[in-house]
């Protein structure tokens, strides 16, 4: 099988890629713009979602509602696993072959309280997309929303729709500020249990319910 017949298994809808849900069909036909090639409306729907749709990890990670892409465009939040579904639903619906992506990272943009409620700062399945263009795949991160990256100094994540954009090394400062751990590959829909099964074994329980706060809010501020 070539690359393009490859990447064409990766049009269709998922429970969590849940592109032929009416909010997602939406959100992808007013966020691509008046763009008329592939590469402009992979970078419209980018932007649109790393700026507009708020990053959140205090979302229950045991709840389906937090791994779909329709969620994050009906609350406006969603932490990396979301955003990235949201990106490879937008992509389908226009045509662009695109998967989930995930790996483990060492990740310093979190807040104390989050830090304190995973008892570890390995971020486990953390997410990109996979997006196939100008043939071949190319990575992308709409993780991190802008306003919330000038919170902790760092530079928003950018993507130029060529070359892969995956983790923020540095900070705006020179400091370490994302490790990449191990490389968990990508796949065709959010494996949700995959994911909460490493949680689960290797995160405190409190966190598995969710978190109270607002994450946007208390971003970059100093220990209490």
């Amino acid at each position: 099988m070539d690359d393009m017949a490859a990447a064409e298994t990766y049009l269709n809808p998922g429970r969590f890629v849940d592109l032929d849900h009416p909010a997602v069909r939406a959100y992808a036909a007013e966020h691509v713009g008046d763009a008329a090639d592939t590469k402009g409306k992979v970078l419209n729907l980018f932007y649109a979602i790393r700026d507009g749709i708020y990053y959140d990890p205090y979302l229950p990670p045991t709840d389906p509602r937090s791994y779909m892409a329709s969620v994050a465009v009906e609350t406006g939040r969603g932490w990396c696993v979301p955003k990235a579904a949201l990106m490879a639903a937008c992509c389908r619906i226009h045509g662009i072959p695109a998967r989930p992506g995930y790996a483990d990272v060492i990740n310093h943009l979190a807040t104390d309280k989050l830090l304190e409620a995973l008892g570890d700062d390995v971020f486990y399945w953390h997410s990109y997309c996979d997006v196939f263009m100008g043939g071949k795949w190319v990575k992308c991160t709409p993780a991190f929303n802008k306003s919330m990256c000038e919170k902790f100094g760092l530079k928003p994540l950018d993507f130029d729709g060529e070359t892969d954009s995956l983790f923020h090394e540095f900070d705006q400062a020179g400091n370490k500020h994302m490790e990449y751990l191990r490389d968990r590959g990508t796949y065709a829909d959010v494996p949700m249990d995959e994911i909460i099964a490493t949680f689960k074994a290797n995160y405190r329980a409190d966190w598995l319910t969710g978190l109270e706060g607002d994450f946007q809010e208390e971003a970059g501020q100093p220990a209490a």
